[in-house]
């Protein structure tokens, strides 16, 4: 099954998991994730992030609802870095979920409560 495949860990020890952070301002949601946060992830054409996606399950709802997916394409000069900004509008609470795929490392996985 592919949920036995996606990894997850505590960011700060581990380069994959992507991070998720926000901020909220009245019904709009600014909601950064990224990917190497403290541990510094390289990016290579050899070892990097292809993608970060993130998805918001409201409370109460049945199903989480898929925000957006950002590719990162550029892996020698220039070089992206793995962040992402996403703008949601909602007055929901539930739970911000970030999937990063790292080339060699595969899925990563991360949750955060939105309040």
């Amino acid at each position: 099954m592919l949920k036995d495949t996606i990894k997850s860990g505590d960011w700060k020890g581990e380069k994959h998991v992507p991070v998720i952070e926000y901020t909220r301002e009245g019904d709009l949601v600014k909601v950064e994730v990224s990917v190497g946060k403290e541990v510094p992830h390289p990016n290579t054409p050899e070892h990097h992030i292809a993608w970060i996606e993130l998805y918001f399950h409201p409370e109460g709802e049945s199903f989480p609802i898929m925000v957006g997916r950002v590719a990162f394409t550029a892996h020698g000069d220039p070089l992206t870095e793995p962040r992402a900004v996403f703008y949601i509008k909602t007055n929901k609470k539930g739970k911000l979920y970030a999937l990063s795929y790292c080339n060699i490392h595969g899925l990563w996985e991360n949750e955060a409560n939105l309040e």
